[in-house]
């Protein structure tokens, strides 16, 4: 977008009155004096300021859903130097924010967006939004252990609530699991499962509530489509 007209939409200006003030050196693009016009500006990396007033476009509301690797921090950065769901992210969506958590040894769906209103909607504990996940542990449980799970667990901190839990597959090596929950206690299922001295092998979120991760093959990311947003902003507690 040229600078004049960058101006004048922030501001209401006329593009002559932006040309105007930019020819007379009011004008900063990235901290440095901007007295040419046919300067173009891009909106999610450039820094604009008139008499050093940042002026900001109305951005366009972005929602998509990311299928994570194992192996990704669920941050913006990491002090440890490990990759982030951002390494995946083309540069034109690091402005989105993840909706929720999901920790570096699972992998699956998360949500991000620059709707501040909606994930904060998402994120309060009234709006019960299930949550899926394929668990596989080591070994079996016992239906004393499952029913422990199922009623709530005491992780520490935090005393979870009834959920759903289905066995899926069974072997003397391992079994697999369904959990549905709609809390997003950090690390949860794992925490659950330690408290009845199980050990999780794999775990992936394959559901947020309608929205599934058919045919996004890890590591990819989609725009969500017009339903899953409808469902997301009409969905009640």
């Amino acid at each position: 977008m040229r600078i004049n007209k960058f101006i004048a939409t922030s501001t209401g200006f006329s593009r002559r009155k932006a040309d105007e003030m930019v020819l007379a050196g009011k004008v900063k693009v990235n901290g440095e004096i901007c007295t040419v016009l046919s300067t173009v500006i891009s909106n999610n990396t450039d820094k604009v300021e008139i008499d050093g007033k940042v002026l900001e476009l109305d951005k366009p509301k972005l929602y998509i859903l990311l299928n994570k690797p194992k192996g990704y921090v669920v941050s913006r950065s990491d002090e440890y130097g490990r990759k982030t769901i951002y390494d995946i992210l083309p540069k034109e969506l690091f402005a989105l924010k993840p909706v929720g958590r999901l920790d570096r040894n699972s992998e699956g769906l998360i949500l991000l967006t620059n709707d501040g209103d909606l994930a904060n909607k998402i994120l309060h504990p009234k709006y019960k939004l299930d949550k899926t996940y394929r668990v596989v542990i080591a070994g079996t449980l016992s239906k004393e252990q499952l029913t422990k799970l199922r009623t709530g667990v005491d992780i520490g901190d935090y005393v979870t609530q009834p959920c759903a839990i289905y066995v899926r597959k069974k072997s003397d090596k391992a079994t697999t699991l369904k959990f549905i929950i709609h809390e997003g206690k950090k690390r949860q299922i794992r925490r659950m499962l330690e408290e009845v001295e199980s050990r999780v092998i794999t775990l992936k979120r394959t559901q947020i509530g309608d929205i599934k991760s058919e045919k996004l093959e890890l590591g990819n990311w989609r725009p969500l489509t017009r339903y899953e947003l409808q469902y997301l902003k009409r969905h009640k507690s």
